[in-house]
């Protein structure tokens, strides 16, 4: 259910072109401190209360992070033979770019998220008529694409302030990453350089598990050639649901939302759960969670790489840049909410929304 407040939604549009068969939504949250910004996802299940509920947590990652944008977001129900056809796909693209012409890039700006990069930017842009429509678009049209590991950076630096902050050492702490695409394999690949131990990494074939430490590198060459991470043989191979369970001291889930619920939450032995992915908890489980003193940073702090990555393109900064631009603020806006929800003695999650939920007052007057 989309629950209509004080701060949004602001417009939800359902596009549909009967010619093409392009089914889409778009969800415009709120724009008081800029237009709407957010990735277009394409599935076969996405819905408008995802969309919208994708859209207020880009509202608040906007303003946690400082950033001169709203929250929106955007789905195309697209089958999986859909996204497989090149074909296809860049003429949804192109006609969803076409659509929102007039309201993007005025009061939404597209990015990539679940099955869109940076060639489907392309496409968006080359429909829409407008480059300022779409942020993580190719080099050559001036982008600073996702497929760099911007969001993945992020969790990285969220992830060293929180183990800093519950006083783990960086050399003992075991990893478990869930979704082993451009976030998660990001991440682990910056945590694994960093000497932490990563022992478990999923996708949606399986997860490989060794206690003694998976050789990052060597994994991201084997998902790439083979679509599989359970194609690397040095461990056990494991369903892949297996890996909410593991004895890891931090637990990054990094694809899909409502992963850990009510169904799984009584198996996580992890004392830190850094979010990668878009609202990966369901609202039940991380209140069990909370109550059993699991430290959680919450989404739009840890993955805010991806947009903070998009307002240095917005801007055009370089890569170099973008990164270091990355890194102050995900590591400043990581300590921030840890200490407030410390003091106050609230959850980081209701400590980032207090921060969030002003600025954006602050901005509507």
């Amino acid at each position: 259910m989309i629950e209509k407040d004080e701060f949004g939604p602001e417009k939800i549009l359902e596009i549909y072109n009967p010619k093409l068969r392009l089914n889409a939504i778009l969800v415009i949250d709120n724009t008081a401190l800029g237009p709407g910004k957010g990735g277009i996802r394409m599935t076969p299940s996405v819905t408008k209360e995802e969309v919208f509920r994708l859209a207020r947590v880009m509202t608040w990652k906007c303003a946690l992070a400082e950033l001169p944008f709203g929250g929106g977001k955007s789905g195309i129900i697209a089958s999986d033979e859909e996204i497989k056809d090149k074909k296809r796909k860049r003429e949804l693209l192109k006609v969803f770019g076409k659509a929102l012409r007039g309201i993007a890039p005025e009061t939404y700006i597209a990015a990539p998220d679940i099955n869109t990069g940076e060639e489907e930017m392309r496409w968006f842009v080359e429909g829409n008529g407008n480059l300022n429509s779409a942020t993580g678009k190719p080099k050559d049209l001036g982008g600073l694409p996702h497929e760099l590991g911007f969001t993945g950076y992020g969790v990285f630096h969220s992830t060293l302030v929180a183990l800093e902050f519950l006083g783990l050492d960086l050399n003992e702490a075991k990893v478990a990453v869930e979704g082993f695409g451009n976030v998660g394999s990001f991440a682990a690949k910056f945590l694994a350089e960093k000497g932490l131990k990563i022992v478990a990494v999923s996708d949606s074939k399986g997860c490989i598990y060794n206690e003694n430490g998976l050789d990052v590198e060597k994994l991201i060459k084997i998902k790439k050639e083979s679509g599989k991470v359970i194609e690397y043989k040095e461990g056990k191979i494991l369903p892949n649901s297996a890996i909410y369970g593991l004895n890891v001291d931090v637990l990054i889930p990094a694809a899909l939302a409502d992963v850990i619920n009510l169904g799984n939450v009584n198996e996580i032995k992890a004392k830190l759960i850094v979010e990668g992915a878009n609202i990966p908890i369901t609202s039940d489980a991380e209140k069990i969670l909370n109550e059993r003193n699991v430290l959680i940073v919450p989404d739009f702090i840890a993955n805010a790489g991806g947009v903070i990555s998009s307002y240095a393109e917005y801007m055009g900064f370089e890569e170099k840049k973008a990164f270091k631009l990355i890194e102050e603020k995900i590591k400043k806006n990581t300590k921030l909410v840890l200490e407030k929800a410390s003091e106050k003695n609230i959850s980081p999650r209701e400590a980032a929304l207090e921060i969030a939920k002003e600025r954006v007052r602050r901005a509507m007057g």
